[in-house]
């Protein structure tokens, strides 16, 4: 990068997204050096600091003074230019081209007089007239207004009409009249009623709503082009791509709408992100998005009534209305609104968007600061779907394994932060117990097992898990009892059939939602359980039977033995074969030696 940028800054630009939107640079003061739109505010932020080469000096050194930036996500790159344009206005930023006046950006005018003409200008007056804009180019105005004058027959003439002037016929019938550009207002020949309804719909198309005006052009021009008529043809394709963009008028600024403040949220598990606008003369002129840790689940229209009072003075000051999605009951002067459409509808969605950019943005960097955040997440899901005292960052899970009693075995896996700790598994052989008795092997794997712990000094486990119901549950308990860790060391037991939980002391076993992960963790570790003490269960029979038939032959040792297992596989399959395949194999002497205390036994 051209600048040595500070880590908060470059982590702050790696979060951004690229929709459009405003950025705005602060210096290590906070002072406002630049704002600048972006129709993606990823690509155009980062261009700034990986340039070799800058146009200009001046540019180069408002980089190097840039420690922080400030981003507002909008709907389009007109959006973006117009709330530049005022944002420049109003901050005067260092770095900024200088904009002194309010004639930058053309507005459309329904005139508050009778008969009410519809043109363009420059200038706003404060006489009741209905001001749409302001728009980022006079052409597509003016396409827009030529729309208007052939489909709505609205006035053009300069006349100052009144119901009088009329009915004394002081005006001469304009030239519009006779070549059909209007029904004669001045003469009497338009009933009101009619132009109002005229006015309406040329309202709903300055609203955006220019579908219908769309199609019927789209349908002018494929019929000028089936008659090979071109050139008229290309014009009205023009006049539609002007339309279109004029469909993007901004929600960013209305002319009707001042001293207004916005607010909305967005809600996450323990946090909320809350967006705040302020609307000041027909421009947004602030925009804040506050992080509320929640501290007893407080509701929505609680955490924005917090959110306001805290801003009353400052942010909302010269405010009168507030628009947000909760009706809020605060003793103050200014009005509190829901909208349900219009400008002031899109402004609130505005500022939901930004909330949840701000929602975004915090969770990836929690994310990179605690990497270890979604497993945080599953262990506080394991503490309440378990009722623990706290979150179970190291498990163990028991499982018993024996054939008829025959070469018990218990095995012990652990988890920690919800994952396999392999090198800390470990095997019991079951010293005690005669014969199969799963409860009295449990109470002895328990107790061993633990009592090393506290004898080692080593750190004990937040969870137990016990393969089995209600019978290994209470073995398990009786050596915690002994050991006096059943007050220190929660436990459960999981029977199979229908996965049941087991809590010490309760009648009726928990059935959890199979979809939950603290189920699938349990499950996970029952089956790592079961897996591992079937693996030496399996291997210390294969030992106990070797030594018992083969070790017990006078006269062989370990290397023949592994020699002839590795081969034939088994015991049982080394007694099937012939005495002449054995000899061929080890030789006449050792072979009978074999053969016969095989054929003993």
């Amino acid at each position: 990068m051209s600048k040595e940028i500070s880590k908060s800054l470059k982590q702050q630009i790696s979060l951004l997204e690229n929709v459009p939107g405003v950025y705005q640079f602060y210096d290590n003061s906070e002072s406002l050096l630049y704002v600048g739109k972006a129709k993606k505010l990823k690509n155009r932020v980062s261009s700034y600091f990986n340039k070799i080469k800058f146009e200009n000096r001046k540019t180069q050194v408002m980089v190097q003074k840039v420690e922080s930036l400030k981003t507002i996500q909008l709907n389009s790159e007109i959006d973006a230019l117009l709330l530049e344009n005022s944002l420049i206005k109003k901050y005067q930023p260092r770095y900024n081209i200088q904009l002194k006046d309010d004639k930058t950006y053309p507005w459309i005018c329904i005139k508050n007089e009778f008969f009410p003409r519809v043109f363009y200008t420059r200038k706003k007056i404060k006489d009741g007239s209905l001001y749409f804009g302001p728009y980022p180019s006079v052409k597509v105005v003016k396409t827009v207004l030529e729309l208007v004058k052939d489909s709505f027959e609205i006035r053009t003439c300069d006349h100052q009409l009144s119901p009088q002037k009329i009915e004394d016929e002081v005006f001469k019938t304009s030239v519009d009249f006779y070549i059909g550009n209007c029904k004669g207002c001045c003469q009497g020949e338009v009933d009101v009623e009619v132009y109002q309804e005229r006015l309406n719909n040329i309202k709903q198309v300055l609203y955006g709503n220019t579908y219908k005006a769309l199609k019927a052009l789209r349908e002018e021009m494929k019929g000028h082009a089936k008659v090979y008529q071109y050139e008229e043809a290309e014009k009205l394709k023009v006049k539609i791509k002007n339309i279109e963009k004029f469909q993007a008028k901004s929600v960013v600024v209305d002319s009707n709408i001042s001293s207004l403040g916005v607010i909305n949220i967005v809600s996450h598990e323990n946090y909320a992100f809350v967006n705040t606008l302020k609307v000041m003369n027909g421009a947004i002129t602030k925009s804040k998005t506050t992080v509320v840790k929640k501290k007893l689940e407080e509701s929505e229209d609680q955490i924005i009534s917090y959110v306001i009072a805290d801003n009353l003075n400052d942010f909302f000051d010269h405010v009168k209305e507030i628009v947000s999605p909760y009706l809020i009951a605060l003793e103050t002067a200014i009005n509190f609104h829901i909208p349900q459409r219009g400008d002031k509808k899109a402004l609130l969605l505005l500022s939901k968007k930004n909330a949840l950019a701000k929602k975004i943005e915090f969770l990836k960097t929690e994310s990179i600061k605690n990497p270890e955040t979604p497993t945080v997440k599953l262990l506080e899901i394991f503490k309440k779907d378990l009722r623990l005292n706290h979150r179970p960052i190291h498990m163990e899970c028991f499982d018993n394994s024996n054939i008829q009693g025959n070469f018990p075995v218990a095995a012990c896996v652990v988890f920690k932060n919800g994952k396999p700790s392999k090198k800390d598994y470990r095997l019991f052989n079951i010293k005690t117990v005669e014969g199969p008795d799963d409860f009295a092997s449990m109470e002895e794997v328990i107790f061993r097992r633990y009592q090393r712990l506290i004898k080692e000094e080593k750190s004990l486990p937040q969870l137990i898990v016990v393969d089995g119901g209600k019978g290994q549950l209470s073995s398990a308990l009786k050596s915690l009892e002994k050991l006096k860790l059943n007050k220190k060391i929660a436990i459960i037991g999981i029977a199979k059939r229908l996965e049941e939980i087991y809590f010490p002391g309760d009648q009726y076993p928990l059935y959890l939602d199979k979809k939950t992960p603290t189920l699938k963790v349990i499950q996970n570790m029952r089956n790592e359980a079961h897996r591992f003490g079937i693996t030496h269960h399996r291997n210390r029979r294969m030992k106990g039977l070797v030594k018992t038939e083969l070790t017990s032959i006078e006269g062989v040792g370990e290397k023949t033995i592994t020699m002839l297992l590795s081969k034939y596989k088994s015991v049982n399959n080394l007694k099937t074969i012939s005495l002449n395949e054995l000899e061929e194999l080890l030789g006449k002497s050792k072979a009978n030696k074999i053969f016969n205390g095989l054929k003993t036994k």
